[in-house]
């Protein structure tokens, strides 16, 4: 990238919360994060230039639209500042990523504010996934099912097993990593959950089937959250960084950015990879590309990843993908121990959205804000020891739109 851009800083809402039970609402989530995000990154209100809301269901779950204004009702210092709402299903956020990293390359603004937001608990459990169908084709998927995701995603299991075989034990041992991972992270959902030694197998009564290929325990979590981060350029740096005691190489900074999308129908998308070493040859695209802007010629030179596990097959999926293992082999990442927090290439320390929980507007900017709080060493407990360069993974719908960031710290 010819062009720096920094990540100041953020914050994230606890994943845990239900605001619609305290009696707010996804207004006061984008005000909590966005003021927290200010302070964490040491600017004023008056320092920002422009704002990107990622959001995917509001209209659904709150019948609440034009997000953009919101910013600036909740935070009133954002008033008369330009702002805009992005949607692109569970990628919406790193979508509003990327329009705000670039406003800052083209040099219009030096300072932008990202928040990612969404409420899915104001709505019972099976009305909130109903919405989230939207990001489907709908009447035209072709795929009988109760919950269309864990239908979906269940096919991917399955589309795996034909193309290479696979053993179910590594999609619960996922689960099981990134529900232990979480125990350490205090923003997490799931951190004071409960399992027993049957929740991790494929018995039916600890971790039933939701549907075919697709286990209780496979599936990330709905959930409230909001994340904010604020990015800035090389002049906003240069300008403020005596003032500010901004060390450069104590900042984090978006080495590489991958963006590709293909057809919204699932099918359509094994259909056309059939002949190809990837099952989504778009995703292995998107990764190289983030990967090849950041410099990195191999993957074993980052230090950790955030990873979109809306379900362990895609979690699965996305080891082979970003070259781990040879395509079809992700399982022998999982078994040599690879991907868990001590291993070579950690993924998910978070806990992913599994553990972590999944509020779909706001998950692209919550894996950029882990993996910036991992590369400048302050991620408390789930700290990789001396990481200083992460990468994400966020996909949304059934991998129709796919974002990749490299985040790292450099003299």
């Amino acid at each position: 990238m010819s062009t720096p851009i920094y990540v100041l800083g953020g914050y994230q809402t606890d994943f845990a919360r239900s605001y619609a039970r305290d009696g707010m609402d996804i207004s006061d989530m984008m005000r909590e994060a966005i003021e927290g995000a200010l302070t964490n990154s040491g600017v004023d209100v008056s320092d920002i230039d422009t704002v990107h809301v990622g959001n995917a269901f509001s209209e659904l779950q709150r019948q609440q639209g034009h997000l953009g204004a919101m910013a600036s009702q909740v935070v009133p210092g954002l008033w008369g500042k330009p702002a805009m709402r992005h949607e692109g299903a569970c990628a919406s956020s790193s979508l509003a990523i990327l329009a705000a990293m670039a406003e800052l390359e083209a040099g219009r603004y030096d300072c932008a504010l990202v928040v990612g937001v969404e409420e899915q608990k104001a709505l019972p459990g099976d009305q909130s996934s109903i919405a989230q169908n939207a990001a489907s084709w709908q009447g035209h998927e072709g795929i009988s099912c109760t919950f269309m995701w864990p239908a979906v995603f269940g096919l991917l299991g399955e589309e795996y097993a034909y193309r290479y075989g696979l053993d179910r034990q590594y999609l619960n041992r996922i689960s099981e990593i990134n529900y232990t991972n979480a125990k350490s992270n205090p923003l997490a959902q799931t951190r004071s959950w409960k399992f027993t030694d049957l929740s991790f197998t494929d018995d039916d009564v600890a971790n039933p089937i939701i549907e075919p290929g697709t286990r209780r325990q496979d599936c990330g979590q709905i959930t409230d959250g909001a994340t904010a981060v604020v990015l800035v350029s090389q002049r906003f740096i240069d300008a403020q960084a005596a003032r500010r005691n901004i060390r450069v190489s104590e900042t984090a900074q978006i080495l590489g950015w991958g963006h590709r999308n293909a057809g919204i129908k699932f099918l359509d998308k094994l259909e056309r990879s059939k002949n190809d070493k990837y099952v989504f040859p778009h995703v292995n695209d998107t990764i190289s590309d983030s990967l090849r802007r950041a410099g990195i010629t191999d993957v074993f030179q980052l230090d950790g990843i955030e990873t979109h596990d809306c379900f362990t097959t895609t979690e699965y999926m996305a080891i082979d993908h970003f070259g781990i293992t040879a395509p079809g082999e992700s399982w022998k990442a999982i078994e040599d121990g690879t991907i868990e927090r001590d291993g070579r290439l950690p993924i998910n320390p978070s806990g992913g959205l599994i553990g972590g929980g999944h509020p779909v507007g706001a998950t692209g900017a919550r894996m950029l804000f882990d993996a910036t709080k991992q590369v400048t060493g302050i991620a408390g407990d789930i700290q990789v020891e001396g990481a200083k360069t992460f990468a994400t993974l966020n996909i949304g719908g059934s991998l129709s739109t796919v974002a990749s960031f490299v985040v790292g710290v450099r003299d």
